[in-house]
C-alpha cells in the first residue's frame, strides 16, 4: 500500500474486528425488527462439512402483509462442533430461534432427509406419523399380544424418568417438513438404482457409463484432452459432481447434444485421441433413452427449486405431471423399462 498510495493509512486489527462486530449487530437488530411484527415464519436449514469443518446455516421466509411478498433472509451460517448428532443440531436451531426472539412464530422447519434431523424433530418437536408402516405394523402386532398377556404391574423409577423427561424437554423445536426437491433427489440416485437388479438393464447401464466416466476423467485430468474435446465436437465435456444430481443428468445429455449436433464421428475421434472404448450402437441408444427418461425429472427439480416464483400449491400438479410422463415414456423405452418402473 506503501507504493500505491503513499498517504493511505491501513486500519488496524482492532478496528477492523470492531466495525465487523458493529457490522454484525446492526444487521441482526435490522432482522429482529423486520419480523417482530409478523405472525407466521417459516424457517429451513442445512448442515454440512467443508475444509474439515462443520456449518449449519437457517434461513427465514414469511410473506409481508402489506404487500404480500416473499421475504427471506440468512439468520445463521456458524460453526458446528462435535459431531452431527440430534441433539447438537436441536441445540443449535434453539439457540438461533431464541436470538432472534421467532421460536414461537415458526409454523415449520424445512431440512432434508438426514436421520439426525428426522431424530431431532421427533424427540424435541414430537412429531407424529414419524414412525415407518413396518413400526406401526409391529406396534399394533405387540398391542395384540398385550391383551392376552394378565397385566402386571412394573415398579419404576421416578427419579430417572423425570430427568428423562426434562432432557426432552430442554428444547423446543416447530413442527418438521422435509424437502421435497430432496426427496425427488434420492428417487433420481437410490431409487433409480434398484432398476439394476434386471441383468439387461445393469449390463448395458454399466458398460454405457463406464465409458462416459473415462470420457469425463480423461478431460479433467488433462488440459490437452479438453482441447482435443473442443477441437472435435465444439463443446466441452462436463464432469458430475456427486453432490448434484442433475449435473450427471446434464453430463449424459451434452453427450447426446454432441452427438446429435457433431455426429457419431466427433465422439468416435475424440475417442481415438484419448485412447478410451468408443460406445456402441446400442450403448448410444441407451444413454440417448436415459436421458430422455430423466429429463422430466430435472425439469420437475429445476421447477421445485426456484426461489421466487414457487409456492407449495406446485408440489402436487407438479409431481402428478412428472408421473404422467413417465408412463408415456414407458411405450416407447427399450431399454430403460426398469428405470421408469423403480422411478
Amino acid at each position: 500500500m506503501q507504493h500505491i498510495l503513499p498517504n493511505y493509512r491501513v486500519m488496524s486489527r482492532t478496528t477492523l474486528r470492531d466495525r465487523m462486530e458493529n457490522n454484525t449487530k446492526q444487521m441482526k437488530a435490522r432482522v429482529t425488527n423486520a419480523m417482530e411484527n409478523i405472525k407466521y415464519i417459516a424457517t429451513t436449514t442445512d448442515c454440512w462439512t467443508a475444509h474439515r469443518q462443520s456449518f449449519i446455516g437457517v434461513t427465514a421466509h414469511w410473506i409481508e402483509p402489506d404487500g404480500l411478498e416473499r421475504c427471506s433472509v440468512a439468520l445463521a451460517c456458524k460453526r458446528l462442533k462435535g459431531a452431527h448428532t440430534f441433539d447438537v443440531l436441536a441445540g443449535a436451531l434453539n439457540d438461533i430461534h431464541t436470538e432472534y426472539n421467532i421460536r414461537d412464530k415458526i409454523v415449520r422447519t424445512t431440512t432434508d432427509n438426514a436421520s439426525n434431523f428426522i431424530k431431532a424433530f421427533r424427540v424435541y418437536a414430537g412429531e407424529e406419523g414419524s414412525t415407518t408402516e413396518e413400526e406401526r405394523e409391529n406396534g399394533n402386532d405387540s398391542e395384540k399380544d398385550d391383551e392376552d398377556l394378565e397385566v402386571e404391574t412394573e415398579a419404576v423409577e421416578v427419579e430417572a424418568l423425570m430427568e428423562e423427561e426434562d432432557e426432552c424437554s430442554e428444547y423446543q423445536l416447530p413442527k418438521h417438513h422435509r424437502c421435497a426437491c430432496h426427496l425427488l433427489n434420492l428417487i433420481s440416485t437410490v431409487d433409480a438404482k434398484k432398476a439394476e437388479s434386471k441383468d439387461g438393464y445393469r449390463k448395458i447401464s454399466r458398460a454405457a457409463f463406464a465409458k462416459c466416466s473415462a470420457l469425463w476423467n480423461k478431460t479433467a485430468r488433462s488440459s490437452t484432452a479438453a482441447e482435443v474435446v473442443e477441437k472435435e465436437c465444439k463443446l466441452q465435456l462436463i464432469r458430475p459432481v456427486d453432490t448434484r444430481w442433475n449435473s450427471h443428468f446434464l453430463s449424459v445429455e451434452r453427450i447426446m447434444r454432441i452427438v446429435r449436433e457433431s455426429g457419431e464421428g466427433a465422439i468416435r475421434a475424440v475417442t481415438m485421441a484419448l485412447k478410451v472404448p468408443m460406445f456402441s450402437p446400442a450403448e448410444l441408444s441407451f444413454v440417448t433413452e436415459y436421458a430422455s427418461t430423466m429429463n422430466p425429472i430435472s425439469k420437475a427439480l429445476n421447477i421445485l427449486q426456484g426461489e421466487v416464483d414457487v409456492h407449495m400449491g406446485w408440489l402436487v400438479p407438479t409431481i402428478t405431471l412428472l408421473t404422467v410422463k413417465l408412463d408415456r415414456l414407458r411405450t416407447s423405452s427399450n431399454f430403460c423399462q426398469p428405470l421408469i418402473t423403480a422411478l
